[in-house]
């Protein structure tokens, strides 16, 4: 289930919301260094700044989700997002996987906003991820015939490593992947009653 077999063109084929966002983080990362206005880049505009969230660039609870600070943040994300995105997709189908990618991300933004200072700057695509993390979660509390026990087990092991991996090292938003993780659990939780 998390192990990649296909070739390039069968992935992309078979997982078209996953190949997209990572086609579009990796624009979003080249993109990164060319200036807007002097003094101003791609950046600095998608960035999460608590601040101008606050002063009406409501925008920037979603862009942050696809810029990285770094080629290691964006290659780090990129991975995990091939690992855990393509079973979930298939699952869902491509429209409801990418809404929870986003509804996930999103949530994990908001949650920076009210609980870290205005001054606060942050992006990476880690709030989401942890997302697709808390609804794996839920199936396995609230569906747990939709995961074998061996996935469930890999879920939980990476879900752990991932929360304690939060706490130790530097540079992290914490709140994000705490709360990307409780929303993913939660809407995982509601959608999977309906099913």
């Amino acid at each position: 289930m998390f192990t990649r077999t296909e070739s390039f063109n069968e992935f992309i084929r078979f997982y078209p919301a996953v190949t997209l966002i990572i086609l579009f983080n990796l624009l979003i990362f080249l993109m990164t260094s060319l200036p807007i206005l002097p003094g101003d880049t791609i950046f600095e505009r998608l960035a999460g700044v608590n601040l101008y969230i606050m002063e009406g660039e409501v925008w920037r609870l979603a862009t942050p989700i696809f810029v990285h600070s770094g080629f290691p943040h964006l290659l780090f994300n990129s991975f995990s997002l091939v690992l855990f995105g393509p079973a979930l997709e298939r699952m869902l189908g491509k429209a409801k996987f990418t809404a929870i990618y986003l509804l996930t991300g999103i949530s994990a933004n908001v949650a920076t906003l009210f609980l870290e200072p205005m001054t606060y700057i942050h992006v990476g695509s880690s709030g989401a991820i942890f997302g697709l993390f808390g609804f794996y979660l839920a199936m396995i509390l609230f569906r747990r015939g939709m995961l074998s026990k061996e996935n469930s087990q890999t879920v939980m092991t990476i879900a752990a490593i991932g929360v304690i991996m939060t706490f130790v090292q530097p540079n992290i938003n914490i709140t994000a992947h705490i709360f990307g993780l409780i929303a993913g659990l939660l809407i995982g939780r509601l959608f999977l009653t309906k099913l």
